[in-house]
Order: structure tokens, then C-alpha cells, then sequence
């Protein structure tokens, strides 16, 4: 059974990712254990287990326990997803929607399609087909490290010694 792991993040509500996933696992009725962290949405969902919010703890926990993450497109996600390598569906929020401020998050989402592992749903129509292509993945990518590779490190110092 895949676990599945939803979340919106820790600043907004995003109504459009919960219903499209919960509308998902009631239709489809995946073999897949889905828990969602939802935030302050009104949308409660039917098919799947959720709660607002978790600790930083319960938050790492789960990600690390999880066979796939969908996400918005937003950084602290995304990142820890690529840390431990899981594969990762991610539903940009829409400036247009009114679910953020601009469309950053859309770019941010074409940019990180590129890469192993990432699977993206623009649009609440491509939500089932990129959960099926991140539940078939046997593995997102490599995990990505937490740090800063070395190269980038010299680049910096580098930079910094010209500067002065």
C-alpha cells in the first residue's frame, strides 16, 4: 500500500489541492493510506484522514514515512521532499485564483518539473495522472543534500574576496 502525504504548507489555506486529492481518493479509491496536513481550509475532506496542523516533529515524521508527498509549490516543501528523495506531486497556488499573491509558484513548478521525481498538476484535471506517474516511481531522485555543495561554497568565497 502506498502512503501518501498532503500538505499545504504553514501560511494558507488551499482548498483547490484538498478537494482535488480528496475528489481523487473517492473516485478512484486508490490502494494508498492518504493522511493531509490542511491548514485553515473550509473544504473537510471525505475520503482521506487529515488535521490542520502538525509540529515541525509530526511534520518530519510523516514526510519520512510517506511513499509520496503532494504539495504546493512552495520551498519548505519541496525541499524536504528532495532531501529524502521522495517523489513529489506538486499543485502550484494560482495568482489568478487568488490562492497567492502571484503566479511564482507556477513558474517554481515548471522550473522543478525538469528534475527526477517531480510530478506537476497545474490544473486539478492533471492531479490524476501525476499521482499515478509519483505512485508508480519506485523513488523520487537522489536525495538532494541539506547543505550547500562545495562548488557553490567556492563560488561564494570567491566572490567575496573580489568584492573587497
Amino acid at each position: 500500500m502506498t502512503t501518501i502525504f498532503v500538505t499545504v504548507g504553514s501560511q494558507m489555506p488551499f482548498d483547490r489541492l484538498v478537494s482535488a486529492v480528496d475528489l481523487w481518493a473517492e473516485h478512484v479509491r486508490p490502494d494508498a493510506d492518504i493522511f493531509a496536513q490542511i491548514g485553515d481550509s473550509q473544504y473537510r475532506p471525505r475520503a482521506m484522514r487529515y488535521t490542520q496542523s502538525l509540529t515541525p516533529a509530526e511534520f518530519a515524521h510523516t514526510v519520512a514515512q510517506a511513499d509520496v508527498i503532494v504539495a504546493h509549490a512552495g520551498m519548505g516543501s519541496v525541499l524536504t521532499g528532495m532531501e529524502l528523495g521522495k517523489p513529489l506531486v506538486l499543485m502550484p497556488r494560482r495568482g489568478d485564483l487568488q490562492e497567492t499573491r502571484n503566479d511564482h509558484q507556477i513558474a517554481t513548478a515548471h522550473w522543478l518539473a525538469q528534475r527526477p521525481g517531480i510530478f506537476v498538476a497545474e490544473r486539478d484535471a492533471d492531479l490524476p495522472d501525476a499521482l499515478a506517474a509519483a505512485m508508480a516511481a519506485s523513488k523520487g531522485s537522489a536525495a538532494i543534500s541539506p547543505y550547500a555543495s562545495p562548488d557553490l561554497l567556492a563560488a561564494v568565497r570567491q566572490f567575496i574576496v573580489h568584492v573587497r
